[in-house]
């Protein structure tokens, strides 16, 4: 469901500051796992690959099927995948992609994996409270597709890691684990501030915990990639960050002094879409480079954990199928 941000009433102000002007809501009966089975059917279709010839798949996301089993292995199972596939689900937000791009490269690299995917997405307006202005509109719903293919020849993929569970309430759901299961008082809609109202199984944000994290970290990780790696900032063709809202992604892009052509948004019509928003920014802004040009890419990833990390990495005109909606 596509959904419009109203104007008036501060929601003028609201889509200058963080350039989102409509979100995309999943129906109750879909979940993360539904949206991106649809965009991998389409993904393999297009490459021409034998689903039998799929070594390994790793769904990144934080609103799985089921608490168990894992999502990964229903995916297997739905996409006729065979029984001798790797699965592994890995719970991450923001940073999630780049993460599991980590995980599933190390996986291929020794030449074991010849072919896997990496699916990431979130139902994220499933579990954020209509009535908190500091959330809802910042989010949308998405599911993303990455095919990996094992060559020897191959650059390989680059990468930087950092984690600070100290921050880790700037972004949470405080009920429904094991920590603090739910109870009745979960359900409770309480007043966190003005027309910020949420229960404890929906996520709260800390606006300027995450801010502050954000254009602080993110500069930091680029640039601690570059430098470990001896990468020439100049010869990247394109710097795709995690879509958390314009104002900040503008202080980081500033901050590592790109130029506005080399870093592309999605903001204005998915929003914030967690773990599927730089492969959801990549092929909704960047489709015919992609598919007809030699790109170097550096993709960072930043949020919920508090979790960040950089990724340096090369496409050759890859293949780039059409969204899907469903």
């Amino acid at each position: 469901m596509l959904i419009y941000i109203k104007n008036g009433g501060g929601y003028d102000n609201f889509v200058a500051t963080t350039g989102i002007e409509r979100h995309r809501k999943s129906s109750p009966s879909i979940c993360s796992s539904d949206l991106c089975q649809a965009a991998v059917e389409k993904l393999i279709a297009e490459l021409g690959w034998e689903k039998e010839s799929i070594d390994a798949l790793v769904f990144v996301s934080q609103t799985p099927d089921y608490t168990a089993p894992a999502t990964s292995c229903l995916l297997q199972h739905n996409l006729g995948l065979s029984e001798g596939c790797y699965t592994l689900d890995i719970s991450l937000g923001c940073s999630g992609w780049v993460y599991a791009l980590s995980v599933i490269s190390a996986l291929m690299q020794s030449g074991t994996f010849h072919k896997g995917l990496l699916l990431a997405g979130d139902t994220i307006l499933k579990i954020a409270s209509s009535e908190d202005k500091s959330t809802y509109p910042l989010f949308g719903d998405a599911g993303t597709a990455t095919a990996l293919e094992y060559k020897a020849e191959s650059t390989g993929l680059k990468f930087s890691f950092n984690t600070d569970g100290s921050g880790s309430e700037a972004i949470i759901i405080k009920d429904g684990g094991y920590r603090n299961p739910v109870s009745s008082d979960s359900f409770v809609m309480k007043e966190r501030g003005e027309d910020i109202k949420s229960n404890h199984l929906q996520v709260e944000l800390n606006g300027m915990d995450v801010f502050s994290f954000g254009i602080s970290k993110a500069p930091k990780s680029v640039d601690g990639l570059l430098g470990h790696f001896n990468i020439d900032k100049e010869t990247v063709d394109c710097f795709t960050f995690h879509q958390a809202n314009l104002f900040m992604n503008e202080k980081i892009r500033k901050k590592l002094k790109l130029p506005v052509e080399k870093v592309p948004y999605s903001l204005r019509d998915y929003a914030n879409t967690s773990c599927a928003s730089i492969p959801l920014t990549l092929v909704t802004q960047c489709a015919e480079d992609l598919k007809t040009k030699d790109m170097k890419h550096i993709g960072c990833g930043f949020g919920v954990g508090l979790s960040w990390g950089s990724v340096y990495f090369e496409t050759h005109s890859i293949k780039v199928p059409q969204l899907v909606e469903l």
